[in-house]
């Protein structure tokens, strides 16, 4: 068998890995310099230091449930084993467990909104692509 090039596929490759990272951190996943996100959870239209078009991200509900996803997983076993382990008064418990669950889904959000644009972005997806009308 030999090995062609397919067309779609552009000479410079996006690293996927780093991207997401640089998502994770906050960053342009290109550059992984200048900051992706205005305030919370908003991203820029494009990044200030390299001017990599941002907006065609398509984010929408994923990091939120990546979020729930994770904090669930994290803390309902710890419930478990604080209640078996010493069990505490129930609003000793709430009050504790809730402000973790609070903490926890706050550093989340926005780390997992990051990464999931930089992982658009190295994936070529929703508009990120060399201008394939395709995917816009």
């Amino acid at each position: 068998m030999t090995e062609t090039a397919t067309p779609d596929l552009d000479a410079e490759d996006r690293p996927f890995w780093p991207s997401v990272l640089r998502g994770w951190k906050g960053h342009c996943p290109a550059c992984g310099q200048g900051p992706m996100l205005k305030g919370y959870l908003k991203v820029r239209d494009t990044c200030p230091v390299c001017g990599e078009d941002l907006h065609h991200h398509r984010a929408d509900d994923g990091p939120a449930y990546l979020t729930i996803l994770i904090v669930g997983h994290l803390l309902a076993p710890i419930i478990g084993f604080v209640y078996a382990s010493w069990r505490p008064e129930p609003w000793t418990m709430v009050t504790v467990f809730s402000v973790g669950t609070v903490a926890l889904s706050l550093y989340l959000l926005p780390r997992l909104k990051g990464a999931f644009v930089a992982l658009q972005w190295a994936k070529r997806m929703h508009g990120f692509g060399a201008g394939d009308p395709a995917d816009v």
